[in-house]
């Protein structure tokens, strides 16, 4: 749970600096278009002043070129050389002008003026010191009060030029102004644009009086009725189509439905079935109803002026999910149908690797020094490394492999992988060795550390052993690794396990008779083998007694506890036949030294008792 919350606080992290970084651009990036448009503002403004500065000093040139036509030639020879001097730098300075404007194009969008519905047209210019945007606000705000003054006449709108700009005026209130620098941009006269201006301005308020008359407003209420009215007998309809289909899939019910089986497991019953449609039914239902809905609001919003703007909106929020995911998925198929090749490539390698396993593990096809055994299990190896080379040459082609986030996180989760899964690595790594070590087999009766029994399953983490007492003990690998292993099934095809056990008996009883009682006994065992033969060893001679120990063969090593259950018994019947007691004899007496405790073959002529 821990790596999980560690995980998800990774992410937001993740997510909260990229959106910062991206946040951080955008607002460089508004910062340095904001600096530049302000800066060719100002050298617009100063080529403005100073042409102005030019258009007074002209008239008074001119004004005292009248005054002086009366006068000398050299005065006005003067005079008339100013002025064009100054009425030439005017064409410099206008065509310095329409060079900034045009240079502003790519990075002035301007502002546009929507007093209602539709735009009117686009502010570009400064005005003084009001910007394009507080320009346009004011603007649509005259508009709108003249749309809304019942005293207001669109005829009484008139044009007027004031010397600088040509203005539209109602009664003593300007709407809006227009200079040459607005005419500029629009690559018209000035009193060509302040007339489109007009027009434009006359017929949105026009269209406004007419859609907000109290004759629109009843059609819109009638239309609205009309399709509020239509989507519910749309919605009444759908309910009931679901109905009735629910019906015709209960009278089926024994034909349509049977149930899904593998192999006479139901892996689905016949009422998961139905459950199943029904829910997809009332799925299908719901989105109908919901599109219904959804598609008539925009509907309904359009029929009147002041919710009609909120229809696009509306419409956008269902359009532009569809189109953004359309889109992305166009654009990602390319890179899907490259992944789709790679995966089919590795599938078929895949596919030709398991065939040759799967004949070396048959014993079809040898190889000299690898053990059939192997196969399997390097095939898995390899297996794991083709999917991991193969996660490595499609990761590029995954949506969003190149971005920041997602790098990080996949870094971060295999780090958090790296360090949880220590403990499960290294399992996975001994029980590799331990498969090419070959230490032991399914089946195979072994002895690991202090647990014996047989081996009934060996995977990557852990091994499972069955003891005689039906016990199932798990035992990690890497455990396994660090304990010594005992093997009795491994070569007893070719060498018998030897079994064995000691019995003690006294120096007075012969050890050939001790030798042949314990082979009659072991021959007598029906799980030992004859050949080889069994064989007796003396392991010690101890203070009271000889410890013999006893050896026999057999190929059954997972019987060994009835083996020597068997062999026990036996020795206990053979020697008390034999009139032998099984025991480790203690004497405690007190002796001269004539008797001695030996065999009675050897006490003849050296048993001497004195009187």
């Amino acid at each position: 749970m821990f790596s999980f919350r560690l995980l998800f606080l990774f992410i937001a992290i993740c997510i909260a600096s990229i959106g910062l970084s991206r946040a951080q651009d955008t607002t460089i990036t508004l910062s340095d278009t904001t600096d530049r448009i302000s800066s060719k503002a100002n050298d617009l403004l100063q080529i403005r002043e100073q042409q102005k500065k030019d258009s007074v000093q002209r008239k008074k040139l001119e004004e005292q070129l009248v005054s002086v036509a009366t006068q000398g030639d050299n005065e006005r020879q003067r005079l008339l050389q100013e002025i064009n001097v100054l009425r030439s730098r005017d064409s410099i300075l206008f065509a310095k002008r329409k060079q900034a404007v045009d240079s502003l194009r790519t990075l002035n969008k301007g502002v546009a003026v929507i007093p209602f519905r539709d735009t009117l047209f686009t502010v570009y210019t400064y005005v003084g010191s009001y910007t394009p945007q507080e320009r346009a606000t004011a603007i649509e705000n005259r508009i709108r009060s003249l749309a809304d003054n019942y005293k207001f006449e669109i005829d009484s709108l008139r044009l007027e030029d004031n010397g600088t700009s040509w203005v539209v005026i109602w009664q003593d209130q300007m709407i809006i102004s227009i200079n040459d620098e607005d005419a500029m941009w629009a690559d018209l006269q000035t009193a060509q644009l302040a007339n489109i201006y007009l027009t434009s301005i006359k017929n949105s308020i026009a269209q406004y009086r007419e859609d907000t008359s109290l004759r629109k407003i009843a059609l819109g209420i009638v239309f609205a009725v009309i399709i509020i009215f239509v989507v519910a007998l749309i919605i009444i309809g759908i309910g009931k189509m679901t109905k009735w289909v629910k019906k015709r899939l209960l009278l089926l019910r024994g034909n349509l439905f049977q149930g899904f089986r593998i192999k006479g497991y139901e892996l689905v019953s016949a009422n998961r079935q139905i459950k199943f449609v029904w829910t997809l039914l009332n799925f299908v239902k719901w989105i109908l109803i919901l599109t219904s809905v959804y598609l008539a609001l925009p509907v309904l919003l359009n029929l009147f002026p002041t919710t009609e703007g909120y229809a696009p909106i509306l419409l956008g929020y269902f359009i532009k999910p569809i189109k953004d995911v359309a889109q992305a998925v166009v654009h990602y198929l390319p890179n899907l149908i490259t992944i789709l090749v790679i995966c089919i490539i590795f599938r078929y390698l895949l596919k030709m690797l398991r065939f040759f396993a799967q004949e070396i593990h048959n014993g079809v096809l040898n190889f000299p020094g690898f053990y059939k055994e192997w196969a399997l299990p390097t095939y898995q190896i390899v297996r794991v490394l083709l999917f991991a080379f193969l996660l490595i040459i499609i990761f590029p082609y995954f949506p969003g492999a190149d971005t920041p986030i997602f790098k990080g996180v996949s870094v971060f989760i295999g780090v958090l992988f790296t360090f949880s899964s220590a403990g499960a690595l290294g399992n996975i790594i001994a029980g590799l060795l331990l498969t090419y070590m070959r230490s032991f087999s399914i089946g195979d009766r072994v002895k690991i550390g202090d647990v014996s029994g047989d081996i009934i399953e060996k995977s990557l983490l852990v091994t499972r052993i069955r003891t005689i007492k039906n016990e199932v003990i798990s035992v990690p690998n890497s455990q396994v690794m660090n304990s010594h292993t005992i093997n009795y099934s491994m070569d007893v095809e070719q060498n018998p396990l030897i079994v064995y056990t000691h019995i003690t008996m006294a120096y007075e009883i012969p050890w050939q008779q001790v030798h042949e009682l314990a082979k009659k006994a072991c021959e007598q065992v029906d799980l030992l083998e004859k050949t080889p033969a069994p064989f007796i060893l003396q392991t010690s001679l101890d203070d009271f007694y000889v410890t013999y120990q006893i050896n026999a063969y057999t190929r059954n090593p997972h019987k060994q506890a009835a083996i020597y259950s068997e062999l026990h018994k036996n020795i206990l019947d053979v020697f008390h036949t034999a009139g032998i007691e099984l025991l480790s004899p203690h004497f405690r007496a007190v002796r001269d030294g004539s008797a001695l405790d030996m065999p009675v073959a050897f006490k003849k002529d050296k048993d001497v008792r004195k009187d």
